[in-house]
């Protein structure tokens, strides 16, 4: 799997940093909690965003889903049914094989040497792609049936303000991308998550943790092309639009590389702790669902080789 391939798989893990869109609490806006959880919309948002800062994962999908539900989304983690919250993402099956091409003993050298003919010195053609597939994504989250109306948008917004900074950011830097891929691998070493079976093995909660050198890595080395993730999740305001019984709308403002972003997300309170809507019905279904597929041209979850030709 080359650079190309662990770029593409790696960026969405940024629309799941921002999927839930929430701000850090601030001294004078911190609201009130029960031992169930936080007792309003707005400070269940901000909790998950304080894992997602954190870079924790596995912190985030306890505090995304109820006790019941998490314990299922484990069983069926173990028995190779669900990747959630990873099954958020496009491209979910496509990790294991990303992360072990970055902890191949031999993945610097690899992927810098990809990196060398296909990107270097290619600034004009990065950005067109960067146009190009930004255009493509917006389209394909529009169309897509599996996403529910607020996703969709929030989604959209999210690719065409990414998709502005990769226009802009200096992708084909060789010493950027070279700190990058040195950070990513050591990472990857790190998380030693290398299969699908080895995801299955370790179940929700450690593979979640074993992911958070990863999450952190992979937001380090988009600061170095100029995106800073945590100062968008901290700068974020938070509202809550509107309350009805066991049911709430919040709205969600923050601006991502220079691009207003603006959106309102459906929250659901069941046992006295408030939850993102999406969260639950995805996760609900994902527990049913069928075991994930391998990549095409992978079928076991074992990486291609990155000098290995592609179709």
């Amino acid at each position: 799997m080359g650079h190309r391939r662990i770029a593409i798989v790696l960026l969405p893990v940024l629309l799941a940093l921002l999927s839930t869109g929430c701000s850090r609490e601030q001294a004078d806006g911190i609201e009130p909690s029960s031992a169930a959880g936080p007792g309003t919309p707005t400070a269940a948002v901000r909790e998950l965003t304080s894992h997602l800062v954190a870079s924790d994962f596995a912190g985030f999908a306890r505090s995304a889903v109820p006790p019941d539900l998490h314990a299922r989304l484990d069983n069926a983690w173990r028995e190779g049914r669900t990747r959630w919250p990873l099954d958020e993402l496009p491209l979910a099956a496509s990790h294991p094989g990303a992360l072990a091409a970055l902890a191949a003993d031999d993945a610097e050298q690899a992927l810098q040497r990809t990196f060398d003919r296909q990107f270097a010195n290619a600034a004009l053609e990065l950005r067109q792609t960067a146009a190009g597939l930004g255009l493509f994504s917006v389209q394909f989250i529009q169309q897509q049936g599996s996403y529910s109306d607020g996703e969709r948008q929030h989604f959209a917004q999210l690719i065409t303000a990414i998709g502005s900074w990769a226009a802009q950011a200096p992708l084909s830097d060789r010493r950027r991308a070279t700190r990058s891929i040195r950070m990513l691998a050591a990472a990857a070493r790190e998380a030693d998550l290398t299969s699908a079976q080895a995801f299955a093995d370790a179940g929700i909660d450690e593979a979640l943790d074993r992911l958070t050198p990863v999450v952190s890595a992979g937001k380090q080395a988009l600061a170095l092309y100029g995106l800073d993730l945590d100062t968008a999740l901290s700068e974020m305001q938070v509202t809550l639009e509107s309350q009805t019984g066991d049911t709430a709308k919040v709205r969600l403002q923050y601006t991502l590389a220079d691009e207003p972003v603006d959106t309102i997300v459906d929250m659901e309170r069941r046992d006295g702790r408030w939850y993102v809507g999406d969260f639950l019905v995805n996760a609900e279904a994902a527990v049913s669902g069928a075991p994930a597929a391998a990549p095409e041209g992978e079928p076991d979850g074992t990486p291609v080789p990155a000098d290995a030709p592609r179709p």
